[in-house]
């Protein structure tokens, strides 16, 4: 069993900031890749920003330069500092990961989700 646990999400002004983390625990053998996604309401769930465990990193064209997204392998945590938020920001965030889980083997896990609401 992988659980991933989010955290950090809440209330902001727009051009405020927030830091989002999702730590992941239970039989884990590996991890491939962390990410979030965000579904506003109405909308389709739509990738954020992803990382592989080397580092490299892929943003929605909506967030460059101004998400950053970080991982740390030793604590399976991955991290989306968000800054100058907009009101369009607003959604719930979920986190994603590719793991390599005993005995199942690869997953695509997901997070329960926290909401990011971002006032303007």
């Amino acid at each position: 069993q992988v659980q991933l646990v989010e955290a950090g999400g809440g209330l902001v002004q727009a051009g405020g900031s927030l830091r989002l983390s999702c730590t992941a625990s239970g039989s884990i053998v590996k991890i491939n890749g962390m990410g979030w996604y965000r579904q506003a309401p109405g909308q389709q769930r739509e990738l954020v920003a992803s990382i592989t465990i080397g580092g490299s990193t892929n943003y929605a064209d909506s967030v460059k330069g101004r998400f950053t997204i970080s991982i740390d392998n030793a604590k399976n945590t991955v991290y989306l500092q968000m800054n100058s938020l907009k009101a369009e920001d607003t959604a719930v965030y979920f986190c994603n990961a590719e793991i390599f889980s005993f005995p199942r083997g690869w997953l695509h896990s997901w997070g329960q989700g926290t909401q990011v609401t971002v006032s303007s």
